[in-house]
C-alpha cells in the first residue's frame, strides 16, 4: 500500500464514519498530521472527490459531502487502515538487530529480495543505500557484509563528538538564532498525552555544527556519524529512550535559548555521553 493510497483510505473511513475530523481539511494540516509532504495528500484528495466523499465549496474549500447524521442513530465506525511501513525502514531495522549481534554477516541480493517480497533491483538499491550510511560493504562474488556493531567502537566515536561537538557550540554562540532555538523548542516539545506518536528531531545538533562555521567539524560528522545517527534513530524506537533524548534537547535549547552557556555546554555534553542507555547495554560473547 502505498502512503498516498493509506491516507485516502484512512480519511474515507473518518468520514463515513460521520465523525469530526482530527484536522481541517487543508493542505497544510492533512500533511502535518499525515507527517508527509503536499503530493501525496493531493492525489488522495483527488481520489476522494472522484469518490463523492469530498467537494470543493464555491471559496474552493475542502468539505465532506452528504448529510449530517440525524439524532438518536448510532455512529457508523469504519477500522480504521494501518499505516503502511516504508520496506527500507524495515531492513534497516531487522539488519540492526543482526548487527548487534556483532558478527559479520553476509547478504545475498536474492535470498534478501525474497525474504522482504521485493525485486532485485529495490533490494539492490535499498543496500545501496545502507551501505552509505556505513552498515553495509560490497564484498565481490560475496555478496554484502553487515558492519558489527562493538561497544568499543561506539565509545571512541562518542568521545571524539562530545570534543568536536562542544567546540562547535562555542564557535556558534555568536551565530545562534532565538526565532530558531525557540522552532527547536517546540518540536523537541515531551507530548502530555502518552499516546502521542513520537519523532525525534535531531536537527538540533546539525545546527549548532552548521552555525559553527567549521568545515573541519562538519566533515568529520558528514564521514563517520552516518552510522551512528542511525543506530541513534533506531533507539528512538523505544518510547522511554525517545522521551528521554525529547528532555535533555529541551534543557539544552533551553539554557541556549536564556544565553547560559555553561549551563547549555554541561546539558550537551551530558546528552552526548549518557543518551544511549540500549547500545550501551549491548554485549557480545
Amino acid at each position: 500500500m502505498s502512503i498516498a493510497t493509506y491516507i485516502k483510505d484512512d480519511l474515507a473511513a473518518r468520514l463515513q464514519s460521520k465523525e469530526e475530523l482530527p484536522v481541517q481539511l487543508t493542505l497544510g494540516s492533512l500533511s502535518n498530521f499525515y507527517q508527509v509532504s503536499f503530493t501525496p495528500v493531493r492525489a488522495a484528495i483527488a481520489e476522494l472527490i472522484e469518490e463523492g466523499l469530498l467537494q470543493k465549496g464555491a471559496n474552493r474549500r475542502l468539505k465532506p459531502t452528504g448529510s449530517k447524521k440525524k439524532k438518536g442513530t448510532r455512529k457508523r465506525t469504519a477500522a480504521l487502515p494501518q499505516r503502511p511501513r516504508d520496506p527500507f525502514d524495515l531492513i534497516r531495522d531487522d539488519l540492526i538487530r543482526l548487527s548487534l549481534k556483532g558478527e559479520a554477516i553476509y547478504l545475498r541480493e536474492e535470498a534478501t529480495a525474497e525474504k522482504y517480497g521485493i525485486s532485485r533491483s529495490a533490494i539492490r538499491n535499498t543496500l545501496h543505500q545502507l551501505a552509505g550510511l556505513g552498515m553495509l560493504d560490497h564484498i565481490p562474488r560475496r555478496g554484502w557484509r553487515l558492519r558489527p556493531f562493538r561497544l568499543e567502537d561506539l565509545q571512541a566515536f562518542l568521545e571524539v563528538r562530545e570534543v568536536l561537538e562542544l567546540k562547535a557550540l562555542e564557535l556558534a554562540r555568536p551565530h545562534l538564532e532565538q526565532s530558531e532555538l525557540q522552532k527547536l523548542i517546540e518540536i523537541n516539545t515531551v507530548p502530555v498525552s502518552d499516546k502521542t506518536p513520537l519523532e525525534i528531531d535531531e536537527s538540533l545538533h546539525s545546527y549548532i555544527i552548521n552555525a559553527s562555521g567549521n568545515s573541519y567539524i562538519s566533515d568529520f560528522f558528514e564521514r563517520h556519524a552516518r552510522y551512528f545517527y542511525v543506530l541513534f534513530k533506531w533507539e528512538d524506537n523505544d518510547r522511554e529512550a525517545a522521551l528521554e533524548t525529547l528532555r535533555q534537547h529541551s534543557d539544552i535549547l533551553e539554557a541556549l535559548l536564556n544565553k547560559q552557556w555553561r549551563s547549555a555546554r554541561k546539558a550537551l555534553s551530558y546528552h552526548i555521553r549518557h543518551n544511549h542507555p540500549i547500545l550501551g547495554n549491548v554485549a557480545h560473547c
